[in-house]
């Protein structure tokens, strides 16, 4: 009889059950602000499975053909190798990556490509893709009411206010000059996304962002 043995198979079996969403982004900044989303959006995702991410940078929007093959081909299996490192089923596998860019005609072939390639190279499990518009700072400018509870005296300037926020170029910098003090750092937007989940502003987001809104459309095709 070996108690412990059957101890450490319980824990394995239990985390197997749960599963988990692997997420990969340009930076870890950027994988908590998914994070958060998913839960807003999916809550039942984030009760079924553990959210972890691969260190890996994304740099997938300028490749093509053979290239963008081999690069996405990289991805997928680091997100196999994290579940097995886990010990868990992979559920999902969510990417992002900036745009740098605005929500125009190009935006949304280099969706399409990119999301595609993804979507093929996982056929046993769910994708989704998160191409941010102009970046991830965009995004979170549909949640300006989250911003004062980061810092109490930061407020997002009125001409950013219920815009089409993926139509704001260097939404980072406009945040950096128009929030006040402290300056905004990049490292920020987690506490950002994360007090717009906790307080409930998600789901109702001021102003559009076709970006934030094709990642939440493959966030809702998950069964």
């Amino acid at each position: 009889m070996t108690p412990k043995r059957r101890h450490g198979g319980g824990r394995a079996t239990r985390a197997q059950e749960r599963g988990v969403v692997v997420l990969a982004g340009e930076d870890r900044n950027d994988c908590a602000i998914l994070a958060e989303l998913i839960r807003a959006h999916r809550p039942d995702i984030g009760a079924a499975a553990k959210l972890v991410r691969i260190n890996d940078p994304v740099r997938l929007r300028r490749k093509s053909g053979p290239k963008l093959t081999a690069a996405v081909e990289v991805l997928v299996g680091k997100a196999r190798a994290k579940a097995r490192q886990q010990r868990a089923e992979l559920h999902g596998f969510v990417v992002h990556e900036d745009l740098d860019g605005f929500t125009d005609a190009h935006y949304g072939q280099i969706r399409r490509t990119l999301a595609d390639e993804l979507a093929r190279q996982c056929p046993g499990f769910r994708t989704a893709f998160a191409l941010a518009a102009w970046e991830s700072e965009g995004w979170l400018l549909l949640f300006p009411e989250a911003f004062p509870h980061v810092h109490p005296r930061w407020k997002v300037p009125t001409h950013l206010l219920d815009k089409d926020t993926g139509r704001v170029k260097d939404a980072k910098e406009e945040l950096k000059r128009g929030l006040g003090m402290p300056l905004f750092r990049e490292s920020d937007g987690p506490a950002v996304a994360r007090e717009a989940q906790q307080r409930g502003l998600i789901p109702s987001p001021r102003g559009t962002n076709r970006s934030y809104e094709d990642f939440v459309g493959d966030l809702a095709s998950w069964n």
